[in-house]
């Protein structure tokens, strides 16, 4: 069968800037953690949306162990969070010793179902972490009040979330600290990449620390001290300034990246429309109160196999597209960990969600084209 077109999954996007910021980076001098686009990056964050304090990372997994250490997550403590989730959400806390707690998803939504929250939580209970399933997100002001009620604290896995928001509020700026992802796969990219935010000015000063490998520096070089030591528990969390420059070149133009994003999710939906009228697909559902980032274009199919059949049919025609998580809890690691409770929700998600092509460089005849397949599958089966 001739192939009609050749459309990836993904590609990642160049503004053209990258290589003449990593130049200005190495001829700075200074190629190491927290050069002068680490400093500009953090600058952009903080002043854009209103983050108390940002520290890049090498990944978005790096942010959020980052943030277990800083919760002094250990052996018993309990974590509450999403099954349809990536691995790392879990691991970071897993890596300190808890028990992590999943909570299914909504029926329409793959996010957490924040109504299953409070019966989940116990004496051992640390910590929720929501996760912002893409850029869509979570029912945030139900979470902070259950955080309140029970002294808990708030991570939000925000990989996905750049530029989404909560009632007009950024998303990564609700929770006591967020942790962002600049993987290749995301709007904002620098190949890997991640960044800590921190809204709980408690944790400011220890995380620099943290991240520093567990010495004071950062102070150091602000003159806050004359000599730096070794002063608590860290690791090695600094990306390169290089790295950091890559991604100023991407944040320079966010603003025309997220606005094509959103035309070419528009589009899928319009396009997409009639077959959820008709009951052959649906979308997951986008609360009022959120605003989405067009990060995934994803549609829902009635069941595995009929995935799989769609995900074919569009191979053969030029076209990846992809499922996404495997559900947590059912994995061969966390099986037997798990408290034996059914997330159904969270299964049908991992059996029937499907990410379609979306990045920069797509068209909209791409996405006709697309759409065009889907619907041929549909009308023949």
């Amino acid at each position: 069968m001739e192939i009609k077109q050749s459309i990836p999954f993904n590609k990642p996007y160049l503004t053209g800037k990258e290589s003449h910021y990593i130049y200005q980076a190495v001829l700075s001098g200074k190629i190491s953690g927290d050069g002068i686009f680490t400093k500009r990056v953090h600058e952009f964050f903080e002043n854009k949306y209103g983050f108390k304090k940002c520290l890049l990372t090498t990944s978005c997994t790096d942010a959020l162990e980052l943030a277990a250490i800083l919760l002094d997550i250990k052996e018993g403590d309990e974590v509450i969070m999403p099954s349809y989730t990536f691995v790392s959400t879990a691991n970071a806390f897993v890596l300190r010793g808890a028990k992590i707690v999943f909570a299914d998803s909504y029926f329409n939504n793959p996010n957490i179902d924040v109504t299953q929250i409070e019966a989940l939580i116990t004496s051992k209970t640390k910590a929720i972490v929501p996760v912002h399933y893409a850029g869509v997100a979570c029912d945030m002001d139900s979470i902070l009040a259950l955080a309140k009620k029970y002294d808990l604290f708030v991570v939000e896995d925000a990989a996905q979330a750049i530029d989404s928001y909560y009632q007009g509020k950024p998303l990564g700026s609700l929770g006591h600290l967020a942790a962002f992802s600049f993987h290749e796969t995301k709007n904002i990219i620098s190949g890997e990449g991640g960044m800590l935010v921190i809204n709980d000015e408690r944790f400011i000063k220890r995380a620099e620390i943290i991240r520093e490998k567990g010495t004071n520096r950062s102070a150091f070089f602000r003159g806050e001290v004359d000599k730096y030591g070794w002063v608590d528990v860290g690791s090695s969390f600094l990306p390169s300034d290089i790295i950091a420059a890559f991604l100023f070149a991407q944040l320079e133009n966010i603003d025309e990246i997220q606005a094509k994003r959103k035309v070419l999710w528009n589009r899928y939906h319009k396009n997409l429309e009639s077959l959820q009228v008709q009951g052959k697909i649906k979308f997951p559902e986008i609360p009022s109160y959120a605003e989405s980032n067009a990060h995934i274009a994803c549609i829902i199919c009635n069941h595995v196999e009929e995935r799989q059949r769609l995900i074919q049919s569009l191979k053969e025609a030029g076209v990846m597209a992809v499922f996404h998580y495997l559900s947590l809890h059912t994995s061969n690691y966390y099986l037997n960990r798990h408290d034996g409770r059914t997330l159904p929700y969270t299964d049908y998600f991992s059996d029937c969600l499907l990410r379609l092509p979306l990045y920069f460089e797509l068209t909209e005849e791409d996405v006709d084209y697309i759409c065009s397949i889907i619907h041929k599958f549909y009308n023949n089966n």
